[in-house]
C-alpha cells in the first residue's frame, strides 16, 4: 500500500517537474498550460489576464506562454491541489517570491477557472 503512495507520489512529482519544466516558460513565469479555445471572449479574458500580469511586472516570454502558464493553474487544481500548493510549485519552479507566486495563482483562478474562487 505505501509502495503505491509513494509510487503516485513520486509520479505526481516527477509529472509536476516535467510540466513546470517543459514549458520553455521565461524564469520569471515558470509555469504551464493547455490552450483556451480561440474566441471573442477568451480574447477578452486574455488581454484582461496579461494586463493584471503587466500591472504586477510578472513578465514572461511570451503572451501565449504566460496564458497557457494560467491554464495550468487551473489544470492543477482539477487534480486536487489547493492555491496554496499551486502558488508553491509556482514558487518553485521559477523567480517569482510567495506575493507574485500567488498573485499569479488568483489571477489565473479568476480568468480562467472561476469556480475555485474563494478556496
Amino acid at each position: 500500500m505505501f509502495w503505491g503512495v509513494a509510487q503516485m507520489t513520486s509520479i505526481r512529482m516527477r509529472k509536476h517537474a516535467r510540466l513546470f519544466l517543459a514549458t520553455g516558460v521565461v524564469p520569471a513565469v515558470g509555469l504551464l498550460g493547455t490552450l483556451a479555445a480561440p474566441n471573442a471572449r477568451g480574447d477578452a479574458v486574455d488581454d484582461a489576464f496579461i494586463g493584471a500580469l503587466k500591472a504586477k511586472n510578472i513578465t514572461f516570454e511570451s503572451p501565449a506562454t504566460a496564458i497557457n502558464s494560467g491554464h495550468l493553474v487551473c489544470h492543477e487544481l482539477d487534480l486536487g491541489s489547493t492555491p496554496e500548493q499551486t502558488a508553491q510549485d509556482v514558487m518553485n519552479s521559477s523567480q517569482l517570491d510567495g506575493y507574485h507566486a500567488g498573485y499569479f495563482v488568483g489571477v489565473s483562478i479568476r480568468a480562467y477557472c472561476p469556480k475555485y474562487a474563494g478556496q
